[in-house]
């Protein structure tokens, strides 16, 4: 007999995040290991009426390409790769890594290139998600590799999951929409305010939200979620903050990341670990020194750091910022190939302040 939650968050991806409807193009991406949700996803698909298409990968695929593609290869979008991000209606992803560390080896300088090669498919399919032409949404299958991560077993860290996407009871989309309601309480109280000022241990920076929209992130584009999220004004920060947590992306993890702005853009960077992978990432392009994203995280069933962004940025009492790419809804203009979220935690005392208002503090809001 399968797993209950397995089929509980097809339905919420399916009928709630993505909300398939009669006729949709829906991609179901995935690993073969998760292949009990990849199939629970294609059935309710197939109930909602849409048309599902599976693309399915294989472990070790990503390590090859980037250890023996040319230069020309690199630079190649694949037409049907184009064909998705600019045709499709949904797009269902399901994170199933098998090892989590398998591009630790490649050249950053071979993932910068590639990153800029797709950087283009990045601005369309943002673009689209937007305008709600592309209907997307981000989930994770508890493998052994990500409970490995996590420093848990593969029992509890199944346990954390569905918990984390309220798979664990009976009516999940209930929940969400609680979670819904809740959140927008803080964006209405967010709308027309100008200036963020964070302060703390790990902090002492200021961003402009005027004109800036707050986006209630309530399960709709990532399963888990709970967050709320803007995109600052793009030559507004200033001011310095350390992540408390590690920055982890392509395969490699960055620790005791230090950032400091001046008009927007990052003019030093400092890591304890991995340094030069941060420096060179910071160089994709021009819109990589710049902020994409400001966020709190809500999710107060999330309080341990898992090694996993899809959960970890959604930690109750942290906040995060994105370096790179913005996403259009929030009115944000900066474009990149990358969008870095790295992670702060704000239960020691930090304090944000929103035009001169105390908004939250040691991980509370205030209002």
């Amino acid at each position: 007999m399968g797993d209950p939650r397995v089929e509980r968050l097809a339905t919420v991806l399916v009928r709630y995040s993505a909300h398939v409807e009669p006729g949709d193009l829906v991609l179901i991406a995935g690993m073969p290991v998760a292949e009990p949700l990849l199939l629970a996803i294609y059935e309710e698909v197939l109930k909602a009426g849409g048309h599902p298409h599976l693309q399915v990968g294989l472990p070790g695929v990503e390590e090859a390409f980037f250890r023996l593609a040319s230069d020309e290869q690199l630079d190649f979008i694949s037409p049907l790769q184009k064909m998705i991000v600019e045709e499709f209606d949904a797009l269902i992803s399901v994170r199933s890594h098998t090892n989590t560390r398998e591009l630790s080896g490649v050249d950053p300088a071979r993932q910068r290139r590639r990153n800029k090669a797709t950087a283009p498919l990045m601005k369309t399919y943002m673009q689209r998600g937007a305008a709600g032409e592309l209907k997307w949404v981000g989930t994770l299958y508890p493998t052994p590799a990500y409970a490995q991560e996590a420093d848990m077993s593969l029992r509890d860290y199944e346990d954390f999951v569905y918990k984390a996407c309220f798979c664990d009871q009976e009516d999940p989309v209930a929940r969400w929409q609680e979670v819904h309601d809740m959140q927008q309480r803080l964006v209405e109280w967010l709308r027309g305010k100008k200036e963020v000022k964070i302060k703390g241990p790990n902090a002492d920076l200021t961003l402009s939200i005027e004109g800036r929209v707050f986006i209630n992130s309530d399960g709709h584009h990532n399963m888990p979620s709970g967050e709320i999220f803007t995109g600052p004004v793009e030559d507004s920060a200033e001011g310095w903050v350390r992540f408390t947590y590690p920055a982890i992306t392509g395969g490699r993890e960055v620790e005791g990341i230090e950032l400091w702005f001046e008009k927007g853009r990052v003019v030093k960077a400092t890591a304890k670990k991995n340094e030069e992978y941060l420096l060179q990432m910071l160089d994709t392009d021009p819109g990589a020194r710049y902020l994409g994203e400001f966020a709190i995280g809500t999710n107060n069933g999330i309080q341990r750091f898992t090694k996993n962004i899809l959960f970890d940025e959604k930690i109750g009492g942290s906040f995060h910022l994105a370096i790179g790419a913005g996403y259009p809804e929030t009115g944000s203009k900066n474009e990149s190939a990358i969008h870095w979220d790295m992670i702060c935690d704000m239960r020691d005392g930090g304090e944000i302040y929103v035009d001169g208002e105390l908004f939250y503090r040691g991980g509370e809001f205030m209002i």
